[in-house]
């Protein structure tokens, strides 16, 4: 392939027309396929089917005897605390196991923040300003916390490894109004990339001159491997705990991706000192869990070794719809160096960056052709991608040929929008 930039005016104008050609016969086509978000496939619920038959009129009792279609509970079974906190690499004192989405944890854990302080200071609302470090590009919903919360936000780059080390701890170091970062470690959502030891270590060791600075750890992708070996990131609360910051790490996780998303099991992690303060707060919303949810998890997964063994047939299903992206990206894009993409081991997403100013348009054309892609800026606090650049690929949920197809006029799209930038 030869470079977009080195084609003469005349070879841009014929490549244009090449385009235009190719548009005409996918708007012909009656796409209506959405990339938007990080669904499961049907296929990957049907694994879990059989989840329906773990709990019945027989088999209701927890094994303390606790009658899990009763109240109580408040901070959940004990068979699942033994079985997520070895999914979360902690202990099952450090454990809290909740409702069906983790989202729900991290938005408490912060309002909590705000209304309520933490166990090392008082309400963040009393502080004149309450920051937030964001590495970018990163997930919307984590976003979307710190803005309806009015918590500003402040963009930290991403590199190969995890966000950009020296500018995290240049902010955090005199900056007291930076109350905290986000994180996704594992096949960080979009980049796919995974913590060094070094990021770990050091985000447990800087000196933040916040006393009340807290990492909000999410484990979203923790055994979301695509088949090539499972990635391992260093334990952040051990590390935290080394370096006499214990009460800094907030650590978060769900079934959502593992089993079914609107009725899976969520649960926070860290200190037992936090696990306490977030106990008295929760006895204030609710009189315990969906337990008989909790159990079904437990008697379906039974132990890491069967999550694991599932987690594998998600593998397959899903490795089929990222190599099928990867296929097309490659044989449509290689070689024009007009957009870099992510090759993830792990995950629900492949990032993609064009040149600046085309991403909206790139975005825009799919959707009018029929296929919808996450928003331009997504991805960027307030959505807003400063150098309109980023685009989120969500190849879950369609069939391995609708990717296939879909990824095709994503890149028609980013070809056609090009051409049309460097002709002027």
């Amino acid at each position: 392939m030869t470079a977009y930039q080195s084609l003469s005016k005349s070879q841009l104008l014929s490549t244009k027309t090449g385009l235009r050609e190719e548009i005409e016969v996918i708007r012909a086509s009656n796409l209506a396929l959405d990339m938007t978000r990080g669904k499961p496939s049907n296929e990957q619920l049907d694994l879990s089917l059989s989840m329906f038959e773990c709990v019945g009129k027989d088999n209701y009792m927890a094994e303390d005897n606790v009658d899990c279609r009763n109240y109580g509970g408040l901070d959940g079974l004990i068979e699942a605390k033994r079985f997520f906190a070895e999914y979360m690499e902690v202990a099952e004192t450090e454990i809290i196991i909740g409702g069906n989405a983790s989202l729900n944890m991290m938005h408490d854990a912060m309002s909590i923040a705000m209304l309520h302080g933490t166990t090392s200071a008082g309400p963040w609302v009393k502080d004149e300003e309450v920051n937030f470090l964001c590495p970018v590009p990163g997930y919307d919903r984590h976003f979307a916390i710190c803005e309806h919360l009015g918590i500003k936000m402040i963009p930290v780059a991403m590199a190969d490894d995890g966000p950009d080390m020296d500018r995290v701890e240049a902010l955090v170091k005199d900056d007291e109004t930076i109350k905290g970062v986000w994180c996704v470690p594992k096949y960080s959502n979009p980049t796919g990339i995974c913590y060094s030891d070094e990021v770990v270590e050091r985000l447990a060791t800087m000196t933040t001159a916040a006393k009340d600075f807290r990492i909000f750890w999410d484990n979203a992708y923790t055994v979301h491997h695509l088949g090539d070996g499972y990635a391992t990131v260093k334990d952040i609360l051990n590390e935290c705990r080394g370096a006499g910051h214990e009460d800094r790490p907030y650590l978060f996780g769900s079934t959502s991706k593992l089993t079914f998303p609107g009725s899976g099991v969520a649960m926070m992690a860290g200190s037992e000192n936090n696990m306490a303060f977030f106990r008295k707060h929760l006895a204030f919303q609710t009189i315990g869990p969906d337990k008989l949810n909790q159990l079904r998890h437990v008697n379906f997964l039974k132990d890491m070794n069967g999550l694991n063994e599932h987690m594998e047939k998600h593998a397959q299903l899903l490795k089929a719809r990222f190599d099928a992206v990867q296929n097309v990206l490659e044989s449509r894009l290689a070689g024009k160096e007009i957009a870099v993409w992510s090759r993830p081991k792990g995950g629900y997403f492949i990032d993609l960056n064009a040149l600046p100013g085309v991403a909206q348009k790139v975005i825009s054309m799919a959707s009018e052709l029929g296929v919808k892609l996450t928003p331009a800026g997504a991805t960027f606090p307030y959505g807003n991608d400063p150098e309109d650049k980023n685009i989120r690929i969500a190849p879950s949920f369609p069939t391995v040929d609708e990717v296939s197809r879909a990824t095709e006029v994503l890149c028609v799209c980013l070809e056609a929008v090009t051409v049309d930038i460097l002709l002027k």
